[in-house]
């Protein structure tokens, strides 16, 4: 389905999730887009992704448990998490199951430079 590595963008806000799923774009990535953390956990069943953009607070199932749920499911426990959040506090508890925690506002710039050298680093690999 896919001709590029997924970047699954999970973030409430659409046009943040806008600006993310661009830079991902941009980077080399094909990208999907929730705004909803149980539509996030469904989709999570059906596809694998290479990155997961993911805010920790969005609607029907937090940041928290879909991290948990990415980390322990055998078929995506390896893809790349990137926690973007305003939330600090909530973040710092997770940064040791994330990739990196990014922490809001982040620039569309910024975004697209780390994910490219999240491709080059596993083309490489």
């Amino acid at each position: 389905m896919y001709k590029r590595p997924l970047a699954l963008i999970i973030e409430d806000n659409e046009d943040q999730n806008l600006v993310f799923s661009t830079a991902m774009k941009k980077a080399g990535y094909d990208t999907e887009s929730i705004l909803d953390g149980g539509m996030a956990m469904n989709r999570l069943s059906k596809v694998t992704p290479a990155v997961v953009i993911l805010d920790l607070h969005v609607p029907g199932v937090d940041g928290g448990r879909l991290l948990r749920e990415i980390r322990n499911d055998a078929s995506i426990h390896k893809a790349i998490v990137i926690i973007v959040s305003a939330d600090a506090a909530f973040a710092a508890n997770l940064q040791s199951q994330a990739d990196l925690v990014l922490l809001k506002p982040v620039s569309f710039s910024q975004l697209s430079l780390l994910a490219s050298r999240f491709i080059k680093n596993s083309e490489t690999s």
